[in-house]
């Protein structure tokens, strides 16, 4: 297909900013050399940052970057960079930054307008075209008539920028005590929506870090809390914001109930969410969550999974409909008659038991499938037996899948990003642990063989991003942290010192380059990379948990197998450095939560020397101890703890804290049975 433009984006791998490859506007990717370029020619710069699965996004490209007119304003005037969010977080932080000190929002796509230098003085998300050419006139017109002002505004935005990123050290306070916890949840609680999950609002997304924190919390300390975590686990499971069809979940749900999803699958939601159903199956054994997380790896590898075994970022939430127009959730939604048609005498059983009436309806006389009861209460109310039932919907679900797939699918975002992957990783190896079908394991372990092969270096630095063969970003701090739980949590089902190993040398080279020795916490660039307006400290947990909050998990984790090393130092004075945030908004600190409880309730080493020591691992790993670690080898192993522990003929298995252990048991019911006393 010949182009009338192309630009400089052709040369990318990122399948958003090929998107933009073919615009009027001379788009360029964020590099040293047009920075470099946009100084020499007094420029100002337009960074335009969005990311494939954004609607907003596609629809500002049409009516702005597809349209010649607004390309000879941006071309004449401004130095116009691209960028996608995914695989330049760093930067995407600090313009949000900036958007957000400047109108008190933020959103994608994030438009800035910035001195040749970097520094911001502008910025907007979606404009449409009479509005956006509107302002970069006024704005070019402002610094040309009044560059002094604009100059100084950049500057005092960008050290507003740099403060509110300052860290202050505290590692001589006492850490976060238990009662002090007790209060912030209690205050937290009152956000809770006890009847339908999740939080008192709309939109509603799924935050997997604050109710893996509540699972943990009501296992050792507060049992009362498991009923909202179930309610909220459950009700997502019933909403539209879970694909019943072909699995997986959604971005987020525009409603209260869960219903509307914004429709756009994320690899990292996914990837999180098949880790806290895995970890609740194995606390409460709800058959819900067990299908919930099979259909959601079912998905993840139907749709996202490359033939090498790494895994890619999203799916598009606009699809095609049947009129040719890219319409949001086109491919997802149904008509009552066409269900009608083509689950013939199963369709009453299907309507009520998807909701095919006022509770199941959207728009336009579309339905997005959602439960509102239990397979028990349906079969009650139907008359009709629960094993009946559940295979008339299994057959159902199976001919709307086939039906569905002669549509036009969502467009797929098929760059690997290394922290996506990590989290994945993680998603399959619980799993594997919680649910035991061994195919989660050979997922689990031809992806970390694909990150080992393709996304590490020799020196135990990491790679951002892969597409075609190439990868070409260096690795964020959050690349590390998430690789570093998936190859210590991976160590843990197999026992193969090999991911243990890696786990600890991406963590010493992260220390090495990602380490700020004042306040003991982690950049989230490395040393090694071009320096921005800004090096970010990453602290509050959001959809993804802060990547020094997964650090700092996995410091004191490893501090448990390497005692002599100061990681747990390490792990202390980082959660001494933001607990003073915990009162005022514990869910956007919950996986720092972890850390109190790891402090200050016992933290158990469990290690399994002798012949059976992978079966017994496995009987172990499987049930929910949140405050463990496992080790194992059959004979002498190369850690403290599996050393001098080998005797012959037996298997045994020693229950330790901080390395003193109890007297050796032969069965994982006799550890159960310690760990209880």
């Amino acid at each position: 297909m010949t182009h009338k433009y192309t630009n400089d984006l052709i040369h990318e791998t990122s399948p958003y900013l090929l998107q933009h490859a073919h615009n009027p506007v001379n788009w360029e990717a964020w590099n040293p050399e047009v920075l470099e370029r946009a100084q020499k020619e007094d420029k100002l710069l337009i960074i335009s940052i969005g990311y494939a699965a954004c609607h907003w996004c596609h629809v500002m490209e049409h009516e702005c970057f597809e349209d010649e007119e607004v390309a000879q304003i941006m071309n004449d005037n401004f130095i116009n960079i691209k960028i996608d969010r995914e695989e330049r977080p760093d930067v995407d932080q600090i313009y949000m930054d900036a958007i957000q000190l400047m109108s008190g929002h933020g959103g994608w796509p994030l438009n800035i307008v910035a001195l040749p230098n970097g520094k911001p003085f502008w910025g907007a998300t979606y404009v449409p075209k009479g509005n956006w050419i509107k302002s970069l006139e006024q704005l070019s017109e402002l610094y040309a008539k009044e560059r002094t002002r604009v100059e100084e505004y950049a500057n005092n935005l960008s050290q507003g920028i740099n403060a509110i990123n300052l860290i202050e050290t505290q590692q001589n306070t006492s850490i976060y005590s238990l009662e002090q916890l007790d209060l912030a949840v209690k205050k937290w609680s009152q956000s809770f929506d006890t009847y339908l999950g999740g939080y008192k609002r709309a939109p509603k997304f799924m935050m997997p870090n604050n109710w893996e924190f509540l699972l943990h919390y009501s296992t050792a300390v507060n049992p009362d809390l498991m009923e909202y975590v179930d309610i909220t686990l459950t009700r997502m499971a019933y909403g539209g914001i879970f694909d019943h069809v072909g699995g997986g979940f959604s971005r987020y749900a525009v409603d209260t109930k869960w219903h509307v999803p914004h429709f756009e699958k994320m690899l990292y939601d996914n990837g999180q969410l098949v880790s806290l159903y895995a970890k609740a199956y194995a606390k409460t054994q709800n058959n819900l969550y067990k299908e919930v997380v099979e259909k959601t790896i079912d998905f993840v590898v139907e749709e996202l999974k490359d033939e090498n075994g790494g895994f890619y970022s999203s799916l598009d939430a606009d699809s095609l409909d049947e009129n040719g127009h890219l319409e949001e959730g086109a491919y997802y939604v149904w008509k009552e008659e066409e269900l009608k048609e083509i689950l013939k005498a199963d369709f009453p059983v299907f309507k009520e038991y998807y909701s095919i009436n006022s509770y199941g309806l959207w728009e336009d006389g579309n339905y997005v499938l959602i439960r509102d009861k239990s397979d028990a209460e349906l079969s009650q109310l139907l008359s009709i037996g629960t094993d009946e039932l559940k295979n008339k919907m299994e057959n159902s679900l199976s001919l709307l899948k086939e039906e569905r797939s002669k549509r036009e699918k969502p467009r797929l975002d098929d760059k690997i990003l290394t922290s996506w992957n990590g989290l994945m990783l993680n998603g399959l190896v619980d799993s594997y642990r919680y649910l035991g079908n061994q195919q989660y394991l050979d997922l689990a372990l031809e992806n970390a063989r694909f990150i080992e092969e393709n996304m590490m270096n020799p020196d135990h630095s990491l790679f951002r991003n892969h597409k075609n063969g190439k990868s070409n970003i260096n690795a964020f701090l959050e690349d590390y942290a998430t690789v570093i739980e998936g190859f210590l949590n991976l160590y843990q089902v197999t026992f193969e010192e090999k991911w243990l190993n890696h786990a600890k040398n991406l963590l010493d080279y992260s220390k090495e380059h990602f380490m700020d020795e004042s306040s003991k916490m982690f950049y989230f660039t490395s040393d090694e990379d071009q320096s921005l307006i800004r090096r970010s400290i990453e602290t509050g947990d959001n959809v993804i948990s802060a990547s020094n909050s997964i650090m700092a998990k996995n410091l004191l984790k490893l501090h448990k197998l390497f005692p002599n090393l100061e990681y747990g130092d390490l792990a202390r004075a980082m959660l001494q450095n933001v607990q003073s945030d915990f009162d005022r908004s514990a869910q956007g600190y919950t996986n720092w939560l972890h850390l109190v409880l790891y402090e200050h309730l016992n933290f158990h080493e469990i290690a399994i020397v002798g012949e059976n020591y992978k079966k017994i691992g496995s009987e172990i790993g499987s049930k929910y101890l949140p405050n463990s670690i496992l080790v194992g080898s059959a004979k002498e192993g190369s850690l403290d703890l599996l050393q001098n522990r080998y005797n012959e003929d037996e298997t045994l298995i020693y229950v330790c804290i901080e390395g003193a252990c109890k007297l050796p048991v032969k069965s994982s019911k006799e550890v159960f049975q310690q760990l209880k006393d």
